[in-house]
């Protein structure tokens, strides 16, 4: 273990002026020496290097010869009981993949083979650093794990919504997310990387960058589960009944569009609603709507991953779709959600290791290093090596082996025979014909530490991603690096996190320096490759360039009162169930209101615990006469406030106007939208589907 010598608190600032040495690809090392020791296993023996894994060559495979990763991963997969060290706050539902064509070509997977299969499947989506009790709408990473139950075994697709990752090497796992989890000394802050530790580790780790400007994207924070994107992350191989391969990355492509939220409503939604995600997909599925993504493939060979600018095996790296578009091959639909929660969605256990014939995997040193962890996490979190016997993990189809006993086996080889070979001619046997067998790749190099100088490039492609956002997306971006490091204390962290922005884009180093008070910008950080300018903008990056352009699946928050114009009130929720939308009414109280034509309206929200956060659009149809008393209401006030603040886009009876006044809303705009007639309901839900009133948006000043 790694000690630090105690200083005094006012040498601190020297800790973080200390001398770095980088190495060939780009890492930075902070060796022994300047009143530290030594790092060294939990043996005692010396470590060498800290940040690289050993392998063959430089672009090899990993090898288990490597004690010190082994070591480092296997505590750290061990230190929680008994929930999940990362992803811990999860939810999930049962569906199906369905194959579009047979794929035949690329892979021989069985289940990949014939046009319109249905094969069961498992998802569960997390965010990575809270705990099980931390709320839904943090700014995360969330995690998009599928397994599909194929008639040769479980493929677990173990990816997140974002396509890199923070790292490039799995040996610096433990790291990453000791740096993100709450400070130890402290235990907070809970489900936040806006702290000290995260951006100092991140500002001392340049591969980072790339995972930092989708982090701190509207990516890190969507509006629903069922509106965002999954990635593979890695790069995978295909390989087909000829033993021919072909490298592929994998890509969900959410049916309904990619959305997000603002920064300031997701504060308020998890004050709000925390179980938001959880309740959105519940409310879907329950309600017959079920969420659809499409499973997508980039492939491609060994020439192009030659001629590719960056390394296909570098995690921190994409392929942008404009370079090689994404194919969908199938689709999944998710339409059942877990009779037990506890028992499925806590249960489930996924591994990147899990795969049928016919996917494979590449030398990707975070790859290899999650196909090497995972299964002691498993062993770890629930308890015993037959996790494979309970319900949710075991496969569907035909299983046979010899594995026998320990804690809670459920199952054990009957009769005498529990080896082979045996000559009793009892027991299942290898088959050659159709087991798995790993793709014969030739490897050749030297037994090293070593991180290739094909990753060394960690700004290029943070700078693709940022010039690729539209001007909110980048506005947002600039303030989300800005709220995070104003939180954090020491001064040498937010100078060196500006230093490395400047290698990415100069105006959002400047924006985000100027808003903290930095006064005298750094230098750029040393590049270990200097950063690229001729990469083109990739539109597929944007969220708001792949929205939806219509209301489906969403969700219309509508304002009544007694004595709401119910001719009004029928034409929009016809409207909105025309477009495939959902409404949820808000009253005074929670019972209901009489309608003007004394009919009764049930109420599913108040107005204090119905706050307009929690939809897409909203509607405010009260009373004429119910107007003074809502003028004296709060939350009525900020009900209207935040819609408008937040670009949303707002229906209003003619009698609602003195509303606008009340929060603050000087002048209307094309977003709001005055309703008193079929024609006008017509053309407010027919503006719905562009979700945000985006240019209203510089004026509200929100952070």
């Amino acid at each position: 273990m790694a000690r630090k010598i105690s200083k005094p608190a006012s040498d601190l600032a020297n800790v973080h002026d200390q001398q770095l040495h980088r190495g060939n690809g780009g890492e930075l090392h902070q060796f022994a020496g300047d009143g530290y020791d030594v790092l060294t296993t939990a043996q005692g023996g010396p470590v060498d290097d800290d940040q690289n894994t050993l392998r063959v060559g430089a672009r090899g495979p990993v090898i288990i010869e490597d004690f010190h990763f082994r070591e480092k991963i296997f505590h750290f997969d061990h230190e929680r009981i008994p929930e999940r060290v990362v992803h811990a706050r999860g939810y999930g539902a049962h569906g199906y993949f369905e194959t579009y064509e047979s794929f035949a070509h690329y892979t021989k997977a069985d289940f990949l083979q014939r046009a319109g299969e249905k094969t069961p499947a498992f998802v569960r989506f997390s965010t990575v650093a809270g705990s099980k009790g931390s709320f839904d709408l943090a700014r995360d990473v969330r995690g998009f794990a599928v397994k599909i139950y194929t008639n040769e075994g479980n493929w677990d697709l173990v990816g997140n919504n974002i396509p890199v990752f923070f790292i490039q090497d799995a040996i610096k796992f433990p790291d990453i997310i000791h740096a993100v989890k709450p400070e130890p000394d402290r235990a907070f802050p809970q489900a936040q990387s806006a702290h000290d530790n995260f951006w100092d580790f991140i500002s001392l780790t340049p591969e980072s960058m790339h995972m930092i400007m989708w982090v701190m994207s509207d990516r890190a924070i969507p509006r629903s589960f069922r509106f965002m994107e999954g990635f593979g992350v890695h790069t995978f191989r295909l390989v087909n009944a000829k033993e021919e391969s072909t490298f592929v990355k994998f890509h969900w492509k959410p049916k309904l569009g990619l959305q997000s939220v603002v920064w300031n409503e997701a504060v308020k939604i998890n004050g709000a609603d925390p179980d938001f995600h959880r309740r959105d997909l519940w409310q879907a599925i329950q309600s017959g709507n079920f969420p659809e993504w499409e499973l997508g493939v980039q492939l491609f060979d060994e020439d192009f991953a030659d001629s590719f600018d960056f390394d296909v095996l570098d995690p921190t790296k994409i392929i942008p779709e404009e370079t090689l578009p994404v194919q969908p091959i199938g689709r999944l639909v998710l339409d059942r959600m877990p009779d037990n929660f506890f028992a499925e969605t806590e249960q489930v256990a996924f591994m990147t290791q899990n795969v049928p014939p016919g996917i494979g995997f590449s030398n990707d040193p975070l790859l290899q290093g999650r196909n090497f962890s995972y299964l002691d996490t498993q062993l770890k979190r629930l308890g015993s090596t037959n996790f494979t016997h309970l319900p949710i993990n075991a496969p569907k189809c035909p299983f046979h082996h010899f594995q026998q006993d320990g804690h809670m086996a459920m199952s054990n080889p009957s009769g005498r025979v529990n080896y082979q070979p045996n000559s009793w001619g009892e027991g299942p046997r290898e088959s050659p014909d159709s087991g798995y067998r790993h793709f014969p790749s030739e490897e050749a190099g030297q037994k090293v530490r070593l991180r290739p100088e094909s990753f060394a490039d960690h700004y290029s492609q943070a700078r693709q991603f940022f010039i690729s956002q539209t001007p909110p997306e980048q506005r947002h971006i600039a303030m989300a690096l800005t709220f995070e490091l104003s939180k954090v204390e020491t001064p040498a962290i937010r100078e060196r996190m500006v230093s490395h922005l400047l290698n990415i884009d100069e105006t959002l180093a400047n924006k985000v320096a100027t808003a903290l008070g930095i006064s005298e910008m750094p230098k750029a950080a040393d590049a270990a490759v200097q950063p690229r300018q001729d990469l083109e903008p990739s539109p597929a990056l944007s969220i708001i360039e792949n929205g939806p352009n219509r209301f489906e699946g969403r969700k219309l928050g509508m304002l009544v009162t007694d004595g709401s114009e119910a001719a009004l009130v029928q034409a929009v929720a016809s409207a909105i169930k025309d477009a495939k939308g959902v409404v949820e009414y808000i009253a005074p109280k929670v019972g209901g209101v009489t309608l003007s034509d004394g009919k009764f309206l049930a109420a599913r929200q108040m107005i204090d615990g119905g706050p307009s956060v929690l939809y897409d659009s909203v509607a405010l149809l009260p009373g004429t006469d119910f107007v003074p008393d809502l003028l004296k209401v709060a939350t009525v006030r900020d009900f209207v406030a935040d819609a408008f603040a937040h670009c949303k886009f707002i229906g209003y009876a003619a009698a609602a106007r003195p509303l606008f006044e009340k929060a603050g809303v000087a002048e209307l705009d094309e977003g709001t939208i005055e309703l008193s007639n079929s024609e006008t309901v017509d053309a407010f839900v027919g503006v719905l589907g562009k979700l945000r009133v985006w240019a209203r948006e510089p004026a509200t000043k929100l952070r």
